[in-house]
């Protein structure tokens, strides 16, 4: 596992987002652009080749292997290349955690083309990305990071593409392991069900100690 911990400020953090942040989106509609398109066969071809060539230059300086987890000298997490929130990966939707004084954690989300399984509808891997998500953060108590255990889901009716909302909150805790559930839900009602055990892991752990 990569982790690292970076001596950087709040300022830098905001200075990297707002770098990173725009390409990722505009790689995210570049998906979205690519799987809707009707285009001619010579427009396919040159943007192609502009892609190509674009991707050309930012691989000429790259970190080696994944983005992996990243911490600031303060505790912040920088989970930047994660599939469901991060900043740097045009795959997240994105999906931004808030977090109310009870202890819910919610994420309004809006789920295109790239996240189609059947026609119309969100894929059942994404939905339980999603859950699987928030119920992460759900569990990190006290900043603390858990990793999924066990996750169980039940889907109650099929989820459409378009504004969906994940909640999560913890039920207990029983030592280093955390019990969460969650739904994911649109404005018609619950779509899936979740509960997760998630476990804190070692190094976190013998940090603390």
């Amino acid at each position: 596992m990569q982790i690292i911990f970076d001596d950087i400020d709040a300022a830098e953090i905001d200075r990297r987002i707002a770098l990173y942040g725009p390409l990722t989106q505009a790689v995210r509609e570049l998906v979205d652009a690519t799987i809707r398109t009707e285009a001619d066969e010579d427009t396919i071809r040159d943007v192609e080749a502009t892609i190509r060539v674009a991707t050309a230059r930012l691989r000429e300086k790259q970190i080696e292997g994944s983005f992996g987890a990243r911490y600031t000298a303060d505790g912040t997490v920088m989970s930047w290349g994660n599939a469901a929130v991060g900043v740097r990966n045009p795959i997240a939707p994105p999906m931004v955690v808030e977090r109310d004084d009870t202890g819910l954690h919610w994420a309004e989300i809006t789920l295109g083309a790239a996240y189609e399984g059947p026609p119309g509808l969100v894929h059942g891997g994404v939905t339980a990305l999603l859950l699987d998500q928030i119920l992460g953060h759900a569990a990190a108590v006290d900043g603390k990071p858990s990793f999924t255990g066990t996750l169980t889901l039940r889907y109650r009716r099929p989820t459409p593409l378009g504004k969906v909302r994940a909640e999560a909150r913890v039920d207990r805790v029983e030592g280093v392991k955390t019990f969460v559930v969650g739904s994911l839900s649109t404005a018609d009602g619950l779509t899936v069900e979740a509960d997760g055990v998630f476990i804190q892991p070692a190094w976190v752990r013998d940090r603390a100690e």
